[in-house]
């Protein structure tokens, strides 16, 4: 038994009076523990305690020795403590990492819960890359798309349809397409795609696959949205980022009976064992945020679908 255990025997020991009360509260044998104080006098070299056969005494050192040992086995138990409440209150604080489009979400479904658990604090990371969760100390990061192969963990929150959009300025240099094909591959905005997007029609089940070629290319999803507002080329946006500006008349959904795969959205913990309370109703509050958004999906109706 290492020194640090002997002490908070030693202490365990002078708060319950007798070696077979404290023998019986840390599950041990009561010959055990005197085996282990006997071990401990024997490493100091002094004799802490005076034994009769019907009390133990306290000497002038093993008196003071024994507050710092009770100062420790109080530390350990503050520390438990802790652990405890961390993993039923949320409190400290939480770090997440999501993409520049949520910004305007995280008020939203995170807003009351911030206020109903002031020892609780957020710090905000909104970044389109792919942040080293581990280097930046990310507790919760969210993930749009397919996700690379990484010992982090993944729970699937739901999807985004994705729409194509054009702006009314667009529209009347172009046209309406009627079909995919008919978009230049030039007009596509955003990252370019190799070999392209598939399209489904959604009603005959035919498919497109439709090259796109960008002259204005970006992997800033906000960036791209407002380059589709000036009219500079169409984009497939996320419902999340499309419905507002759809609403208000600034950008104009296309071919409505074609489809694009959904965009998956995911929360990301740097690690597999149990999750803290504050990453637990995170990932709770979110999840409910988002099915609540235009042309978003929860996880429950996404297994509804694929078992269809």
């Amino acid at each position: 038994m290492d020194s640090v255990k002997r002490m908070a025997l030693f202490a365990q020991v002078v708060q319950h009076g007798s070696m077979s009360a404290a023998a019986r509260a840390m599950g041990m044998s009561t010959s055990a523990v005197s085996q282990q104080l006997r071990a401990l006098e024997q490493d100091a070299g002094v004799a802490l305690l005076h034994r009769s056969t019907r009390r133990l005494a306290l000497t002038d050192v093993g008196s003071r020795y024994y507050a710092a040992c009770a100062r420790l086995l109080d530390a350990a138990g503050e520390a438990e403590a802790e652990l405890s409440a961390a993993r039923h209150a949320p409190s400290g604080e939480l770090r997440l990492s999501a993409p520049l489009g949520m910004a305007a979400h995280i008020g939203p479904a995170l807003g009351g819960w911030l206020q109903e658990n002031p020892q609780l604090r957020l710090h905000l990371f909104f970044d389109d890359g792919w942040t080293d969760l581990l280097q930046a100390r990310i507790d919760l990061a969210l993930r749009f798309g397919q996700l690379p192969d990484s010992d982090w963990m993944a729970q699937r929150l739901g999807s985004l349809q994705r729409w194509p959009c054009a702006a009314p300025t667009w529209l009347q240099r172009h046209g309406v397409p009627g079909d995919p094909l008919q978009v230049p591959a030039a007009e596509w905005l955003g990252m370019p795609q190799v070999p392209g997007l598939v399209w489904r029609h959604q009603d005959s089940g035919q498919e497109r696959l439709v090259p796109a070629h960008p002259r204005i290319a970006s992997q800033n999803q906000p960036a791209v949205l407002r380059l589709c507002e000036a009219g500079l080329g169409v984009a497939v946006l996320t419902s999340l980022d499309a419905a507002p500006l759809l609403e208000a008349g600034s950008l104009q959904r296309l071919l409505p009976e074609w489809e694009v795969p959904e965009l998956p959205v995911w929360a990301v913990t740097p690690h597999r064992q149990t999750q803290p309370a504050k990453v637990r109703q995170a990932i709770v509050l979110l999840q409910d945020h988002l099915a609540r958004l235009p042309g978003a999906e929860g996880e429950a109706a996404q297994d509804r679908k694929r078992q269809r």
